[in-house]
Formats: structure tokens, sequence, C-alpha cells
């Protein structure tokens, strides 16, 4: 096909070549770089050829109908990918790399997932595969040579690589499971009482009037969410209706997605006004929060310090954060990026998908569960235990037992790649 767009009889492997593109009547329709990359010297271990031609949908439109004409199809989603997978290339954890690094909306998370198609979590999984192996091997022997003279120590030495497993594990899923935001941009909800500030503060986070604003409590309704980048993290802020006791079935629905909205949210903004005194609104807002003070990063923030104070600071303890969102929100979104950027000085293996998180949490609770038996002597259901988190843990790189499974998770890559 190559041939035919260029009128050209060879082309040198891995030489950039300039030269005319035609269509199929034969009219020249670009000046084009084409590279030929022979088998197996290519992402998918075909033989590819790329088209480098002027940029714009036209000239790219008309060279591939003309490939086209010729015979060629356009790519499923992720199909690049899922060959490179199926002739050996990357494995699992590559091709998820590659899907999240084009999705990405966080500089740390690019060079995390860059990590990954380096194979560090390939690694990391092997690793973990061996020692499961390894453990295995030696129990398996216990079991089929029970009346033999084997070494006294060997349930100790087996205690401790579960123990060494286990927190490898745990270590990996928790880091994991904290960082998830940063593949699809962290989320931040601005919480409080009727017209405390929230629209306000969301506007001047914006840099434009995004939210309506006036005097009438209870004016934000409904959720608005908005993409936002602080620092190198692109994040998703949330201003939510006034949580209060209401009667209005439309501002009921309103208070029932803030509270939604926080529980989504990895960071909340708890909004308060220095011109009013701490009233019960405030306290039961205060009291809600602390159901998340252990799960979320809690920011406690008093608006409108450009008016008389009248508002207990007790109530907020020592680490608030003043401010007069109607002038300037620097102290609170370089707060913000201190805490974006914490997330990012773990250098824990970090899991990419929902799967991923998911093959670990499985892996961790079978080593759980078989350090249990060991101890009670039951060595056959010890071993498959040892065998489900071997399995667990090889999905994370190795392929799926039904080609179905593999069709779903490379139908979520973007066109083409």
């Amino acid at each position: 096909m190559a041939q035919k767009l260029s009128h050209k009889k060879t082309f040198d492997p891995r030489l950039a070549t300039l030269t005319f593109l035609h269509d199929y009547l034969g009219d020249a329709i670009d000046q084009a770089i084409v590279i030929y990359f022979k088998a197996p010297h290519s992402f998918t271990a075909e033989d590819v050829v790329e088209f480098q031609c002027h940029g714009g949908s036209v000239v790219a439109g008309i060279v591939l109908e003309a490939l086209i004409h010729h015979g060629a199809r356009l790519a499923n989603p992720g199909e690049f990918s899922k060959r490179a997978f199926l002739n050996g290339r990357i494995d699992l954890s590559e091709a998820e790399a590659i899907a999240a690094l084009i999705e990405t909306k966080s500089v740390d998370a690019a060079k995390m997932l860059t990590r990954q198609l380096k194979g560090e979590l390939r690694d990391f999984v092997l690793h973990v595969r061996e020692l499961l192996i390894e453990i295995l091997a030696f129990v398996e022997v216990n079991i089929d040579y029970a009346e033999e003279d084997l070494p006294l120590n060997m349930i100790e030495n087996i205690r401790v690589k579960l123990d060494i497993l286990a927190k490898e594990l745990l270590k990996t899923y928790e880091s994991s499971k904290r960082r998830q935001g940063l593949m699809q941009g962290f989320k931040i909800a601005i919480v409080g009482k009727p017209n405390v500030g929230k629209s306000s503060l969301l506007n001047t986070l914006l840099s434009y009037d995004r939210a309506i604003i006036s005097d009438i409590a209870g004016t934000t309704r409904d959720t608005i969410e908005e993409e936002l980048r602080i620092g190198t993290h692109l994040v998703r802020i949330v201003d939510t209706a006034g949580i209060r006791q209401a009667h209005d079935v439309i501002e009921k629905i309103g208070i029932e997605r803030s509270i939604a909205a926080i529980e989504e949210s990895e960071i909340v903004i708890a909004l308060f006004d220095n011109s009013m005194p701490c009233d019960n609104e405030d306290k039961e807002i205060l009291a809600l929060l602390q159901n998340y003070a252990e799960s979320k990063q809690i920011l406690m923030v008093l608006n409108k310090i450009d008016l008389p104070n009248h508002f207990e600071t007790q109530h907020l303890g020592p680490d608030f954060i003043a401010l007069s969102c109607q002038s300037d929100s620097y102290k609170l979104t370089q707060k913000l990026e201190i805490l974006l950027d914490q997330t990012t000085t773990d250098d824990s293996i970090m899991l990419t998908s929902a799967r991923q998180i998911e093959a670990v949490k499985k892996a961790y609770e079978n080593v759980l569960n078989s350090y249990k038996l060991l101890g009670e002597g039951e060595l056959e259901l010890f071993a498959f235990h040892i065998n489900e988190a071997i399995h667990s843990i090889s999905s994370i790189t190795t392929a799926f037992e039904r080609d179905e499974i593999l069709e779903k998770m490379f139908s979520s890559f973007c066109l083409g790649k």
C-alpha cells in the first residue's frame, strides 16, 4: 500500500523517506515522510508503515481514503496495543499504562506511568510471584513427603516470607488507592452552609464567573464541577449546594448531591463565614466532616475576613486558612498544591487501574488466609490460597483465560492506539 501511494518500488527499513503521496486516481495529495518498520522491529512486532503527512484533517483524511481504497481498514480502538500484547511485545500492565498515559491529567502521573512502561510493575509482579511459588514448593514438599525428615525451621521461614509479602502487597494496595486521583484528576469539594461564599470561591479559583452569586441563601441548588490546574495537577473542583435542613424538595436533592460530592472527593474545603457567629448549621457540618476525618484531607477555611469577626475560630482548630475569596485565594491554592504534591512523594509501585488494584487486594487477602491455615497445619488449604494468590498477582501482567475479557479491556483505548 505504501508503494501504491508513493509510486516507489522499495523502502529501506527504519529509514525516513521523503516522497509524494497520491490518491487512488494517481493525483499527488501531499509530500510526506514514509518510514517502513520491518517485523519484528515495530511496536506490534508486525510489518508497519508510518506516514508523516502535513497537519490538518483534510490531508490525513485523503491519505486514509486512499489506503482504504487499496484494501486497508481503520483500526479498532486499542488494536495496535492489543496486537503488541498478543505478539509478546508488551504485557497487560504496559498496555494499561499506555491507555492511562494518553488520558492522564497530571505531570506526576505521566512520570509514574512511564516507569510502568519501563517494566517496573512487571518486575514487582515477577518478584511477588516467584516468592509465592517458592513458598508453595516448600509446602507441597511437606504434603508429599510428610514422613521424611524436613528442616525444623521450614515453617518459620515460610512465616517470615509471608510477612514480607503481606507488607509489600498492603503497601502497594493502600498507596495506589490514595493516589487514584492522579490518573483522572483529584476531586475537590467546596462545602458549607448557604451563603458562606462557596460560589465566590469557585469563581475566584477559576478566574471567571462560572457560578451565579447572590445574597439569597440557597442560590446554588445543584453541584457545579469544573477543571482547574493547581501546580502540575489538573483537578476537578466541585461547588456544592449549601448544606442545611431544607424543606424544599429540589434543595433537598441538591444537599444530597453535596454529601455525595464529599464522599467522592479526595480533598474537602469546608467554608465558614467570618462575619457570622458559629451556629447550629455550621456545627452540623463540622460533625458531618468528622465522619471523613481519617479518609480525606479536610481544609478548614474562614471566608470574608475583610468583614468584622464574629465567628468563634476555636471550632476550626489551629490550622484553618483565613481569606477573602472576593480578593485573594493564594493561601488556599498554595496549601492545595502542597497536599497534591504529597501524593507523589511515595516511591512504591503504583497500580493504574481498578483491575490491578483488585488483583493485588485478592492476592493480599489470600496471603492472610494462608498464614492462619499454616499455623493450624492445614497445608492443603494453605496451598490452595497460595495458588489463588499466584493467579491473582499474575493476572496483572499475563493474559486472561477468556478472549472476551481482553476485548473489553482494549476496547476502552482511544481509536487506533
